[in-house]
């Protein structure tokens, strides 16, 4: 399966969360899309499993092999093996690029970074799944500091999440640590994922 490149309020209000994390997409219409959207059935135990894996594939918007080849990744480092799970997507190139302020949205940061503006310890990185490791340095090239895409981005920003140190002067950010678990997505329960997978 590809990586879905539809529209992503669709997919929000049929999972009845935020995949872009702002909460805009349902706050309008709060129920599915479609014409029977608001006559949903409950779901079953594993409809349950297979909404919640849904949600942090769209969120961080990679594909079904993907995201199946990271989840057995997560199996043989120690500890609570959902957590790790969501702190190897959350150490994707794209992600940090995004959470660094950089970009808006994910979409918009895989762009960025296949377009080739990033530098990873001074060497130039164009693959948005490539997986920072804590300490690393992301800086942005000099030539692309005044990409008006970035420029507004980094105007938006209000605050970041502790693990992400920015360095206004040099445009680059440290991957300081794993992010703590409170930090991302609260509401998802990733036990539900593990169980999906071990069927």
């Amino acid at each position: 399966m590809s990586r879905y490149i539809g529209p992503s309020w669709k997919i929000s209000r049929r999972l009845k969360y935020s995949t872009l994390e702002t909460g805009q997409e349902i706050g309008k219409r709060p129920f599915p899309p479609g014409q029977h959207g608001q006559r949903r059935g409950k779901l079953s135990e594993y409809g349950m499993q297979l909404q919640e894996k849904q949600k942090v594939r769209f969120t961080y918007g990679v594909n079904e092999r993907q995201f199946r080849k990271t989840f057995n990744e997560a199996k043989k480092l120690s500890g609570r093996q959902g957590e790790n799970f969501l702190f190897l997507l959350e150490s994707r190139l794209d992600n940090l690029v995004y959470r660094a302020g950089f970009a808006r949205t994910r979409r918009q940061a895989r762009q960025l970074v296949s377009h080739g503006h990033f530098r990873i310890d001074g060497k130039k990185v164009d693959i948005p799944s490539y997986r920072v490791t804590p300490g690393q340095v992301v800086s942005l090239r000099e030539r692309s500091r005044k990409v008006p895409v970035v420029v507004a981005a980094l105007e938006s920003v209000v605050e970041r999440l502790g693990f992400v140190e920015y360095d206004e002067e040099k445009y680059a950010f440290t991957y300081a640590r794993f992010p703590e678990r409170a930090e991302i997505l609260p509401e998802i329960k990733e036990n539900l994922i593990v169980e999906f997978y071990n069927r």
